[in-house]
């Protein structure tokens, strides 16, 4: 009796799968193949698309190889000029303009290579789109389409005669009649649309299929605000006797903050060394090694106070010796459901390192929240605008920095390049610091500042960019409420709009992590 046949060696495995990192590198390599003559990805654009809308970004794989690829982004599309252009739409291909409450899917780009055309593989994809639409509940489906053999008849006839005639069977256009052939519909026609695109001679069809499955959800129609309150901490430092005294006076403001309905309350820069004043060592160095003995205190009481109080808490930061046996500045996120998060200090202070020899942390991380995604930048980090562009990349909204300053110098360098990233990011900024004194502990022993809450500076904001702000030097806190519905409507259509008008043509700043 013969042997069963193993048909597992005949079959070949085509799957759509969502994009991944080692993907970047084949995608741009086909993408020079599909479309010769015009610009390839950057790899740092199609890293900003994993990083905001991961979701969007699919792959198709044959046998372990990758055939095709689309891209996508969400937008309200009423929010965009009818003649925009590519980079309008896609914020230069970076996507930073992605916005999940929007109500439209808009692809940006579908690919095939060009030995697997024919394979069905661009239906796939644009099935793939589909499924997104009807899950994220969006209601259409928009593109801006090539006319690629639109050149070979531009001498005889306008787009829209050349459009006309694809559309009665008259001219076969690849990526229009395709277009039609999967259920879009023409919109209209832009010009200068893909500068590169000499085929279509820069030309675009904006098409859309309509989601039939689409719910409305009226609160969507008429959202006007998406306000998130902030109690900013001005702490005192004094002398204390135990934990227990800095965990009642923790707790006064944690209430304080929850009393007025705050989403987050925020505890200023190492504000934890208040627990030196009762260690009893005068040596800066084996004093902050003593106080690294309290991080899980800490921890504790700080994870129980945000699930108790019902608030999120930029535990301020504090010095953590982890198993490298190297002590780091971390700024811990204790979110109001109990779980926590962490930021290291990337830039450490020559007082850091000379006192207390503390190491330096080296990844920016941006967090999710119940009020959308917020970064913390400690001190001296918020001074270099690059971590600020990254983190604003990355979807942050808000960043939050501890400081601690013991002059009024020191101070005003870290109010002032707040102040700079929340214009030239177009995001809110807040600072909290420490005052009083502590006349025991060595490079403690005087304290500086002004908390405050700054935005950018436009009509839609407070008259002189700062929500609110504290007077110095005195133990209080700062309650102001900022709108994430307005920022997101200025960075579309404000006076000016320092993210979509970068010039990544000429710059970029390149993220090595």
């Amino acid at each position: 009796m013969s042997e069963k046949l193993d048909l597992s060696q005949f079959e070949k495995k085509m799957i759509i799968r969502t994009m991944i990192h080692k993907d970047i590198q084949k995608i741009i390599a086909m993408q020079r193949m599909c479309f010769p003559g015009m610009d390839p990805w950057k790899m740092d654009q199609l890293e900003s698309h994993l990083t905001i809308f991961p979701e969007g970004q699919l792959v198709a794989e044959l046998d372990g190889e990758i055939i095709g690829s689309c891209s996508s982004l969400i937008i309200n599309f009423d929010e965009y000029d009818d003649r925009h252009t590519w980079d309008d739409v896609t914020d230069e291909g970076y996507i930073t303009n992605h916005n999940p409450d929007g109500y439209n899917l808009y692809g940006i780009e579908v690919m095939v290579h060009p030995n697997y055309r024919r394979m069905k593989v661009g239906h796939r994809l644009y099935e793939a789109r589909r499924e997104i639409a009807r899950e994220y509940n969006l209601k259409s489906i928009i593109i801006g389409g090539r006319i690629p053999n639109f050149h070979k008849y531009s001498n005889e006839m306008s787009p829209r005669e050349y459009v006309d005639a694809v559309q009665m069977h008259k001219i076969y256009d690849p990526v229009l009649s395709f277009q039609l052939l999967n259920g879009f519909t023409l919109m209209r026609i832009n010009p200068n649309y893909l500068p590169d695109d000499k085929q279509s001679n820069k030309y675009a069809t904006l098409m859309e299929w309509n989601n039939v499955d689409y719910r409305p959800k009226s609160k969507r129609h008429f959202k006007t605000s998406h306000p998130v309150r902030i109690c900013v901490v001005q702490y005192m430092m004094r002398q204390i006797d135990s934990f227990t005294d800095f965990a009642n006076q923790v707790e006064y403001f944690t209430d304080v903050a929850s009393d007025a309905h705050s989403d987050f309350v925020v505890f200023p820069e190492i504000f934890t060394t208040q627990l030196m004043s009762f260690l009893n060592e005068k040596s800066p160095s084996m004093a902050v090694r003593k106080l690294t003995d309290y991080t899980e205190d800490y921890i504790e009481l700080f994870t129980d106070l945000a699930v108790r109080y019902n608030v999120n808490i930029i535990g301020g930061s504090h010095f953590v010796k982890e198993d490298d046996d190297e002590i780091y500045n971390i700024a811990y996120l204790f979110r109001r459901d109990g779980t926590i998060e962490k930021q290291y200090k990337i830039h450490i202070t020559p007082n850091e390192r000379k006192w207390w020899g503390i190491s330096p942390g080296d990844t920016v991380r941006v967090f999710d929240t119940d009020c959308g995604k917020i970064a913390i930048q400690i001190c001296y980090d918020i001074e270099f605008p690059e971590l600020a562009r990254i983190a604003t990349d990355m979807g942050a909204r808000i960043i939050f920095t501890p400081f601690c300053t013991e002059d009024r110098q020191g101070y005003l360098r870290v109010r002032y390049c707040s102040q700079a990233r929340a214009v030239e990011n177009q995001i809110y900024t807040v600072i909290s610091g420490t005052v009083g004194n502590l006349p025991d502990t060595e490079n403690m022993d005087i304290q500086y500042a002004q908390s405050g809450i700054f935005a950018p500076s436009d009509f839609e904001f407070a008259r002189d960019g700062i929500v609110g702000e504290t007077d110095p030097n005195l133990e209080t806190v700062l309650i102001g409420d900022v709108d994430l519905e307005i920022l997101r409507r200025q960075r579309q259509g404000g006076t000016v709009r320092q993210l979509k008008d970068r010039r990544h043509d000429v710059y970029h700043i390149e993220y090595k992590k």
